[in-house]
């Protein structure tokens, strides 16, 4: 996913209880077997947008079938997405459900204060049934070269924390934005990344919906505590729809329970 136009750029260059009526909600998604041809035409497609794909036309995109959007709202402590309000609005004024995703810097804050920062700037949720969970996006470092540590792995890449402080990390993020929210948020992770960073934790599998980043025709392994994906971006800008490609795992009638939190 994009971390869009971001002055935390130009700045590098110069445990939660887990509940089981949270875990009921993320597991009332079924399931299913998908590649993008055929579950296409059957699964919701959408899509993701931050400040690279500015003023969308949110019209244009629904008559090519975009049936949901997330939309980038921030980015560490200090960015703020400069088309979130034209994205975010625009996109519930031409009849999609939509929600915010928050790019995580796990090396240049605490989860709980970006926590703060994303709910405070767009990242809230309301049960209307047009309001997907927040989502925090968890991928490599865009900011560093990818070193490899001393024990082999790539401490570039998971910011410089060891899979022990990452999993606090996203716990800290997670029990912020339930307490702001009502809801868990959303993961945004490829496998590879998840399974190096947190050490293939399986702590929030059970109560986090997963949005799978897997550019193929099938979603492939999953993160370590998954047993299936909510949501699958299967192909990075290059589609019919503006920005990322997207599919939903279910009806679009799961999808609106999905956002009501039922």
């Amino acid at each position: 996913m994009a971390s869009g136009r971001n002055p935390l750029l130009r700045q590098v260059r110069s445990r939660a209880a887990l509940t089981a009526s949270l875990a009921a909600l993320v597991l009332g998604c079924t399931a299913l077997a998908a590649q993008p041809g055929a579950a296409a035409e059957t699964r919701p497609a959408g899509h993701d947008v931050s400040s690279h794909q500015g003023r969308v036309d949110w019209a244009a995109a629904r008559s090519r079938g975009a049936s949901f959007v997330y939309v980038k709202a921030t980015e560490g402590t200090t960015y703020r997405n400069p088309y979130f309000g034209q994205q975010y609005d625009g996109a519930r004024k031409a009849g999609l459900v939509r929600g915010a995703y928050h790019f995580a810097v796990p090396g240049q804050s605490s989860g709980r204060d970006q926590a703060d920062y994303f709910v405070g700037n767009g990242g809230g949720w309301s049960g209307d049934g047009w309001t997907l969970p927040p989502a925090v996006d968890l991928e490599h470092n865009p900011y560093a070269k990818d070193v490899k540590d001393t024990k082999g792995g790539s401490s570039a890449r998971c910011y410089g924390l060891s899979p022990a402080a990452m999993t606090e990390w996203i716990a800290g993020f997670s029990d912020e934005v339930r307490a702001r929210t009502g809801r868990r948020p959303v993961i945004y992770t490829t496998a590879a990344w998840w399974n190096d960073c947190t050490g293939r934790s399986r702590a929030f599998g059970p109560t986090h919906a997963l949005w799978l980043a897997r550019y193929a025709t099938t979603p492939g392994a999953l993160p370590a505590g998954w047993s299936y994906w909510t949501l699958w971006q299967y192909a990075n800008g290059s589609g019919n729809l503006p920005g990322d490609q997207n599919l939903f795992n279910g009806t679009f009638a799961q999808l609106k329970r999905f956002a009501a939190g039922r």
